[in-house]
């Protein structure tokens, strides 16, 4: 579904990825893990196109989106659920799901508003609630609702738990493993928390330096300890 080969991203002369190789396969969840830093963030930018790399490759169901502008990638089938959430803090939950709204016609279930509020019950309570009343955990499932109306084949998931309480994270964390065993959907999720990324994933990696440090199953990391402490703290 995704493969990055060789990947060098810069912030003007600043050098963040040194390099960087990894796969997502269909219907797969692909936990990236790491330190503040590293460079996790600047992955996403670059296969969305915000940070085109310099050198190395993007390819997205076998085709090469290195550089594309962002608006072409999401058309071609991802879908972004960018840390921080970035919701319309004026517009409603209603409003903030149709700006993303995009029929296809190549996939036999289409996502559609009906769709996203039986999935996401909680936004069906809040449909006219506007953004800035919303919870933490509220706005992440309004974040990935919001990349589902655009009827993605891959999702891109920067910091699904960062300020979630227990509660919401546990339902966040129900959401993302639905989309992957009901719905299909491949899934290349950024993550500090390991317990949740060692519950979802099907493979994961570890970055350092702008580099992948390390890659292994979940369960191979969790009976890793050498690891955990020396690439995440743990």
């Amino acid at each position: 579904m995704l493969q990055l080969k060789d990947v060098h991203t810069y912030y003007r002369d600043s050098h963040i990825l040194h390099g960087v190789s990894l796969k997502v396969d269909e219907g797969s969840i692909v936990a990236l893990l790491g330190r503040n830093g590293v460079g996790k963030t600047t992955v996403i930018r670059s296969i969305i196109g915000f940070t085109p790399p310099r050198k190395g490759g993007v390819l997205f169901k076998g085709n090469d989106i290195t550089g594309k502008a962002p608006h072409r990638v999401v058309r071609m089938g991802i879908g972004l659920v960018p840390q921080g959430r970035r919701v319309f803090p004026s517009l409603s939950v209603k409003e903030n799901l149709f700006i993303a709204a995009r029929k296809d016609h190549r996939r036999g279930a289409v996502w559609d508003l009906q769709r996203v509020l039986a999935t996401f019950p909680l936004l069906k309570e809040r449909i006219n609630a506007r953004g800035n009343t919303l919870s933490g955990g509220e706005l992440q499932m309004l974040a990935i609702a919001r990349a589902l109306m655009g009827n993605p084949d891959l999702l891109l998931i920067d910091e699904a738990s960062e300020g979630l309480a227990p509660i919401a994270l546990q339902e966040v964390s129900r959401i993302i493993r639905h989309l992957k065993v009901e719905e299909g959907l491949s899934i290349l999720l950024v993550a500090q928390n390991i317990k949740l990324a060692v519950g979802l994933a099907d493979y994961t990696y570890i970055m350092s330096r702008g580099k992948v440090a390390y890659e292994s199953t979940p369960v191979e990391l969790a009976d890793n300890d050498e690891v955990k402490a020396r690439l995440l703290g743990v």
